[in-house]
């Protein structure tokens, strides 16, 4: 197993603050907004330890737009001992929620997704882990869309671990 080491911040992003230097355009996102349970009207209602103070991110539902990226820096090349895995947490509004993961090589302008989940899962924190192997520079790319803008439509991610292989 993959020794995820959480005490810095190169390799965990938990939005406490706004230093997660993994995202370097992290506040150049107006989709994204960073916030705590007690700050919104809607969803979720803490982070996914139950903390009501502690922040995570959520789509903005003030946003015409309804769907968001979020572009980490540059990687290098994974190799056999050393491979990525990145831990996150989301969550996904009942309805139309929808949040992706893919990674994008240096040389491809496009991006490839590896994991996805729509908004059958019902307001809940989950957790989930990737693996990445790429034989050169890439990024990783989270994303997150809800296709309604009602009330409580949201999407949210928190507590991104990287480990050392990232």
């Amino acid at each position: 197993s993959v020794f995820f080491n959480s005490a810095s911040s190169w390799n965990n992003c938990d939005f406490e603050t706004n230093l997660c230097k993994v995202f370097p355009e992290f506040n150049l996102q107006p989709s994204w907004i960073r916030r705590n349970g007690k700050s919104g009207l809607e969803p979720p209602y803490s982070d996914h330890n139950g903390n009501e103070s502690a922040y995570f991110l959520s789509l903005s539902s003030e946003m015409q737009s309804s769907s968001a990226a979020l572009r980490t820096n540059v990687f290098l090349p994974t190799d056999e001992e050393h491979l990525c895995q990145i831990r996150f947490h989301y969550w996904l509004s009942q309805m139309s929620g929808t949040f992706m993961v893919g990674f994008q090589k240096h040389s491809e302008d496009t991006v490839t997704n590896i994991w996805q989940v729509s908004g059958e899962l019902r307001n809940q924190w989950n957790v989930n882990t990737i693996t990445i192997n790429s034989t050169e520079k890439y990024e990783v790319i989270f994303s997150g869309m809800v296709e309604t803008q009602r009330q409580g439509e949201t999407v949210a991610i928190d507590d991104i671990t990287f480990s050392e292989g990232c």
